[in-house]
This record gives C-alpha cells, sequence and structure tokens, in this order.
C-alpha cells in the first residue's frame, strides 16, 4: 500500500513539474477588433495571429514571467509584461496606437470618399494637429507654417515689406494651389494672397496634400496642387482649452476654445489672436525686419446627430488683420493710422476683413448623397506707400454629390455651381463707355459637372478614371480629365501612377499689384484662353521591417507641362499688355521619404525632393528661350526627429529643413550718389538650412508647457529683400528703383518662445 502510495505522489509531482501555461486575449485599436496582427512571447520561438473578432491564444508555455508583443503595420508594437507562475492569462487586452507612418489615416481629398491613405489609388500626404504640435509651437502656427512640414510644399514671400505670402507646390507659384476647408473651396486668388495667415492651427484636425493637378474633382486653380485642411470634430475636442504663448521678439499668440455638448448638437468655439508690434532693423535697410500686425480670428463649427446617421454640420470663421510695415517713423506709436497714404513718411498698411460659412448635408431619400456648400466675404483696404488699393472678392460654392457602387465598381458623380465677383478701384474693373470711364466689377456664374470611377481588378488592381467639364461665359466649356492605377504587389508594397490635368481661369489683378504703381491703360490683345497644366507621375511605397522596428521608403517621380501663362507686359510706359504666351513651362522632379518608428520612443523622417521648373518663352529674335521659374529651389529637405521621455510626459523634436539654390529677379543696388549700379545682385541664391528645436511637457491638471528656438544658428539671407531703400534723391521707399521682390530667406533672425496650455474635459 505504501508503495501505491509512494507510486501516485511521484506521478503527480512530475506532472506538476511538466505543467505549461496560456496566454489569450484580444488586440484592439481606436476600440475596433483587429484583425491579423500578430502576437509572440519573445525569447520563444513560434507565435499567432488574431482572428477577425481580434482574438488571440498563445499555448504550451512554461511557468515564469514573459513580455508579450504584439505587432501590426501601420500600428506602434507594443510589449505587455506577464506573469504566468500561478496561472495562466485568459483576458489580456491590448489597444493599439497610431504610427507616425500614417498608413491608416483616413483621407477625403483623393477621391471625395474616406479611405485609408494605403488604400487610396491617389498619393495623398496627411499632417494631422498631433504632428503639428510636436514640431510647431501651437499658438503662433497656422495653415502657412504647418506646410512646411511637407517636403517639396514651399512658402514664397511676395513682398519683402509687408511679407504676404503664398503656398507653392513643386515649384510653382501660389496662386496655381487650390486650398479647401472641409472639400470645399472658398478661397479665391484674392484670398491666397492675403487670407491664408489666417487659418490658425487651433482649428486644424489634419490637412491633406495631394501634388499634381486635380481639375478634375476641384475645378479651377487645383493646377499645382490641393490642399484640403480638415477641420476639427467637435464631439472630439475637450471642452476647455487655452493655449498662449510669447517670444523674444515680443511677439503674443494665444488660442481660447469651448466645446459645449448637447443631447443631439456638438459645438466648437475658438479664438485665436497675434500681437507683433516690435520694430528690428539687422539688416540697416531702415524698414523692419518683419510686419507688425494685430490679428483675430473666430471659429466656430456645429455638428447634428440625425436618426438617418447622415452628416450635417455647419462652421463660420471671422478674420480680421490689421497688417503694417515700413520705416520707424511709420511703424512708432501706431503712427501709421494717420500716415496711411503719406508720399513723404513710407509704409505698407493693409486692413482685410473676411468672414466664411461653409459645411456639409447628407441628403435624405439617396443612399449616399450629400451638398457641400460655401459662402465668403473678402474686403481689403491698403496703402502701398501712397499707393490706395480697396479691393473685395465674393464666392458663393455648392456642390452635389452621389455615390453608388455596382459590383466592384465605385461610382460618385455630381454637379457644382459657383458665383464669384471681384471690384477694385483701379482699372482693373473700369470700361470705357462713350467716353465715359465706369466702374464694371468682375462677375462670374461657372456651373460644373463631374464623375468618376474607381474600378477594383482583383486584390492587387484599382484603377480610377474621371472627367469634369466646367462652363465660362467666356471660355465656354472646359473639360479636365484624369486616370490613376494603383498596383499591390504585396501586402507591404504599393505603386501608382497617375495622369491628371488641371485648368485655371486668370483673376490678372488680384496677383498683380505692380499695376498700383501707375494708372496704366490696360491692353488685352486676345480672347484669354485658360492656363492649363498636364501632369505625368509615379510613386512607390513600401513598409519595412527591421527587427522589431518598422518604417516606410516612398519615392515619387513627376512631370508636369503647363502652357498657355499669361504674363503682363509693362514694356510700354502708359500700358500694360496682357496675352497667352506661346512658350510653355515645365516642373520635373524626384522625391524620396523615409519615415522610421523604433521599439525605443524616437522616430524620424527625412525627405529631398530634387526638382527642375523652368519658362520657354520667345526672346527678341525669335529663339527660344529658357529660364528658371524664379523661387523655386532646385532641391530641398527636411528632417525631423522626436524621442517621447515617457515618465517625464515630455517630448523631445528637432526639425532641419534644407533649401537648395534658386533662381532671383535681376535687380540692381544704387551707389551714393542715388545711380545704379553696373553688376545686378546674384541672379542665384545660395544653399541655406534653417534648424528649430521644441519641448513639450504635460503637467498635471490638464496644464501642458511648451518651449523652444526657432532658426538656432540665426540665419538670414546675405541681402536685404528691398532694393533702392537708400536713394539719395528720394525719400525711403519713394525712390522710382524701390523694389522689394528680391525675398527668398529669412531675415527674421534666432527666435525664442515658451507656451502654456490647459485643457479640462
Amino acid at each position: 500500500m505504501r508503495l501505491f502510495i509512494s507510486a501516485i505522489a511521484l506521478l503527480l509531482s512530475i506532472n506538476l513539474l511538466g505543467q505549461t501555461r496560456s496566454v489569450s486575449g484580444t488586440i484592439k485599436s481606436q476600440g475596433e477588433a483587429l484583425p491579423g496582427a500578430t502576437v509572440r512571447i519573445l525569447g520563444q520561438g513560434g507565435g499567432t495571429v488574431t482572428d477577425p473578432n481580434g482574438r488571440f491564444t498563445l499555448e504550451g508555455i512554461a511557468e515564469g514571467n514573459y513580455k508579450v508583443e504584439v505587432r501590426s503595420i501601420g500600428l506602434k508594437p507594443q510589449v505587455i509584461a506577464v506573469n504566468l507562475k500561478d496561472r495562466s492569462v485568459s483576458n489580456l487586452a491590448i489597444e493599439m496606437e497610431e504610427s507616425v507612418l500614417n498608413m491608416d489615416e483616413v483621407v477625403v481629398t483623393g477621391t471625395m470618399q474616406p479611405t485609408f491613405v494605403s488604400q487610396s489609388p491617389i498619393k495623398v500626404e496627411v499632417i494631422t494637429s498631433q504632428h503639428i504640435n510636436t514640431y510647431l509651437p501651437a499658438a503662433a502656427s497656422g495653415l502657412v507654417e504647418s506646410v512646411s512640414l511637407i517636403n517639396g510644399v514651399q512658402e514664397v514671400v511676395a513682398c519683402g515689406v509687408c511679407f504676404t505670402n503664398s503656398i507653392s507646390i513643386n515649384g510653382l507659384p501660389g496662386p496655381y494651389t487650390a486650398v479647401l476647408m472641409d472639400g470645399t473651396p472658398i478661397y479665391g486668388n484674392l484670398a491666397s494672397v492675403y487670407g491664408l495667415n489666417g487659418i490658425p492651427s487651433m482649428i486644424i484636425d489634419r490637412f491633406e496634400v495631394i501634388k499634381g493637378p486635380s481639375s478634375t474633382l476641384y475645378g479651377s486653380e487645383a493646377v499645382a496642387g490641393v490642399i484640403n485642411i480638415i477641420t476639427k470634430d467637435p464631439k472630439s475636442q475637450p471642452t476647455f482649452s487655452i493655449d498662449v504663448m510669447g517670444t523674444s521678439h515680443l511677439e503674443s499668440f494665444g488660442n481660447l476654445a469651448f466645446a459645449p455638448k448637447f443631447k443631439k448638437v456638438n459645438g466648437f468655439v475658438g479664438l485665436n489672436y497675434a500681437y507683433i508690434n516690435d520694430f528690428d532693423d539687422v539688416n540697416e535697410d531702415g524698414f523692419s525686419d518683419m510686419a507688425s500686425l494685430d490679428r483675430l480670428s473666430l471659429f466656430t463649427k456645429w455638428s447634428v446627430d440625425r436618426k438617418s446617421n447622415k452628416p450635417f454640420f455647419v462652421s463660420a470663421k471671422f478674420y480680421y488683420e490689421d497688417r503694417r510695415n515700413g520705416v520707424e517713423e511709420f511703424l512708432a506709436d501706431r503712427n501709421y493710422r494717420s500716415l496711411r497714404g503719406s508720399d513723404q513718411i513710407y509704409g505698407e498698411s493693409i486692413y482685410t476683413h473676411r468672414a466664411e460659412v461653409f459645411g456639409k448635408y447628407g441628403l435624405n431619400g439617396f443612399e449616399n448623397s450629400w451638398l457641400n456648400y460655401s459662402f465668403s466675404v473678402h474686403r481689403q483696404d491698403s496703402y502701398y506707400g501712397s499707393d490706395y488699393y480697396k479691393a473685395e472678392q465674393n464666392i458663393g460654392f455648392i456642390n452635389w454629390a452621389i455615390n453608388k457602387k455596382f459590383g466592384n465598381h465605385d461610382l460618385l458623380g455630381g454637379a457644382t455651381l459657383r458665383y464669384q465677383d471681384y471690384d477694385d478701384n483701379t482699372v482693373a474693373t473700369e470700361v470705357d463707355k462713350g467716353g465715359e470711364t465706369t466702374n464694371k466689377p468682375n462677375e462670374q456664374w461657372i456651373m460644373g459637372a463631374f464623375i468618376q470611377d474607381e474600378w477594383s481588378i482583383g486584390k492587387k488592381w484599382t484603377v480610377l478614371t474621371g472627367l469634369r467639364s466646367d462652363h465660362y461665359e467666356e471660355h465656354g466649356l472646359i473639360l479636365a480629365p484624369r486616370v490613376n492605377v494603383k498596383y499591390k504587389p504585396g501586402q507591404w508594397t504599393t505603386l501608382r501612377s497617375n495622369f491628371g490635368t488641371g485648368f485655371r481661369v486668370v483673376n490678372l489683378f488680384t496677383e498683380d499689384h505692380a499695376f498700383l504703381s501707375g494708372q496704366r491703360q490696360v491692353v488685352i490683345t486676345e480672347s484669354l484662353k485658360p492656363e492649363r497644366s498636364y501632369n505625368w507621375s509615379l510613386n512607390a511605397n513600401h513598409v519595412y521591417t527591421i527587427g522589431a522596428s518598422q518604417g516606410s521608403i516612398d519615392i515619387d517621380g513627376y512631370f508636369t507641362y503647363f502652357t498657355n501663362k499669361i504674363i503682363p507686359n509693362y514694356d510700354q510706359p502708359t500700358q500694360i499688355i496682357y496675352e497667352n504666351t506661346d512658350g510653355h513651362a515645365i516642373t520635373k522632379g524626384i522625391g524620396a521619404t523615409i519615415n522610421q518608428e523604433f521599439t525605443f520612443p524616437l522616430a524620424f523622417n527625412l525627405s529631398v525632393n530634387l526638382q527642375e521648373a523652368t519658362e520657354t518663352e520667345k526672346s527678341d529674335s525669335g529663339e527660344n528661350e529658357t529660364l528658371d521659374i524664379e523661387f523655386s529651389p532646385e532641391w530641398s529637405g527636411i528632417f525631423t526627429a522626436n524621442y517621447r521621455l515617457k515618465k517625464a510626459k515630455t517630448t523631445l523634436s528637432y526639425t532641419w529643413k534644407m533649401t537648395g539654390p534658386m533662381s532671383l529677379p535681376e535687380v540692381f543696388d544704387l551707389d551714393s550718389s542715388g545711380e545704379m549700379m553696373t553688376t545686378a545682385r546674384p541672379t542665384k541664391s545660395s544653399s541655406f538650412a534653417i534648424h528649430n528645436f521644441q519641448l513639450n511637457k504635460v503637467l498635471n491638471g490638464g496644464f501642458g508647457v511648451y518651449l523652444g528656438v526657432q532658426n538656432i544658428f540665426n540665419y538670414i539671407q546675405e541681402y536685404s529683400p528691398l532694393v533702392g531703400y537708400n536713394d539719395p534723391n528720394a525719400a525711403p521707399g519713394f525712390s522710382s528703383n524701390f523694389d522689394t521682390s528680391y525675398a527668398y530667406g529669412p531675415v527674421h533672425g534666432r527666435e525664442f518662445y515658451l507656451g502654456i496650455n490647459w485643457k479640462i474635459d
């Protein structure tokens, strides 16, 4: 009997020594089950993948302490410690976080339909608000500053006194870029010069960029590309937030936001301000190195929950800016208010008033149909020295779209109606009737229709074809087709080939202020044709893994051919002659981007773009002459990196923006007697780099602080952006040789800043 009991005890002990454990649980991302994620025990062989419900089970694990690793492309890897000494773990819940690779970011710009970046047949680049706030000071940043985080997209300064600016894509001038708000065009040509600075980062959830013509969906102005600003969803905003910031140049910026939530209605109300009123003249040209301004931007957005679950939101924005710059006497003690228009003390003073209403409404009675609408009013009251410019532009837009799926075809069609009028106090809107000059505003009604088919051919091929037709009173029908092909040879590799067209009907006088220097006679030698562009591009994207880290490499090649360019001719002293040129313009280049995210809290992005942008016209001798397009860098690059100290709740970020040589206008300085020098300034800039650093820290109670330095090494362009400012025969700014167009780099030196934010949810 004793022998039997001993045998049983020995068998039980052997069984206990060989007992194994198991780990099971659920993997989710953004609250949804995540199928196909890989799960393994670090240091052990084998592993498993999650089922369609995000469930997984790992069995046959010896007792002990282990680390469970979960990985899924597009999401950050997660490592969870588990204790299997006493029992198995059966309810492990792991929430995966979005990766900086943005492969699963939802975008709408490419096709007007929500889709993932990785699934879109159109190459779309995305910058989220989180990304903006990591690298830029939140209170002071807006659209123009944020686009600097995308390679190949540049800020172009049009004037070295008032520092008005625009956004250039792939070397083409700013007015060739269409700027949308929630998919709706509301920024006409006048606003693209003066209104883009009034879009604060406070209202931006993300913005999406398509490089290359996109007139098939978005009509005129989408010649170089599209920037679509997606505003924040009121549902996801904290109840109250405040963000204020100051700089070493005595600048002050701030955001204040309130997000009330009711039973079926959610709202967002935000106020943004900027105050700059400091005279700095490091380059000693007698003019301040930055424009002073008072800016106020009020934004509100309301969404309504409907029984049909169809979208319904309405947004509104009011923007006011008092921008000025000039000699010190013009700015001191706000003297500009009484000196505006002086012909003795030079200054430029620009008052801007702008109001916008836009939104989306899903239509009942249709499976998937909606209306986008927008209305904007823009008022400009400006003095450039003694020249007065008063202008107004009104735009109304409504777009009806319907989406229907038939098998593996996803059809989208719709119609648009756009009204716009422009009026100013110059010869631009004057007509001669029987010897009497009268005012005639430029008024246009534009009707359009579009259709596109996204055709999925198996799992690897997607073909997107589209056609748009717009009718203009002066030009008749204008067609804009496009074809896009996506091929996915593997799960993590995507190839895209795109052909697209763009067109633009030019509003001459909102883009060319040189005529303000004199009341010239406007001569249009022919019926002006719309400017056209034709673009071919190739894109290759591959997501890779190195050990436990992941990254992506993205390569772009593009070629754009541009015709019918309209150039003003000022050779005749009493005339401005406008005509379509017989030549053409070409932009071509290649770009590459590497995103890398490590298992430790470091991530970086490196992008490089090489491009050639030229214009070819006939010279006086009748020979073709090719020149570089001014202010288009031959190459550019950007490197960003951030390191997160999780326990300290601190993020360190670094930005290195590189700009290669660019063609500059031919200008001549004056000697001590006021005579023009025989040798021009350099017509090509030197390459330069700007370095920025920022620290973000989360404090208790919803508080946060950020501080940083921009332009760490204090780079300033070698020459003043102004020419003829030192003419001894005229007051500064009033010389016949005075010119403000030589601005290609920063004249605003190193700057330190400190900001504090507070959120209450």
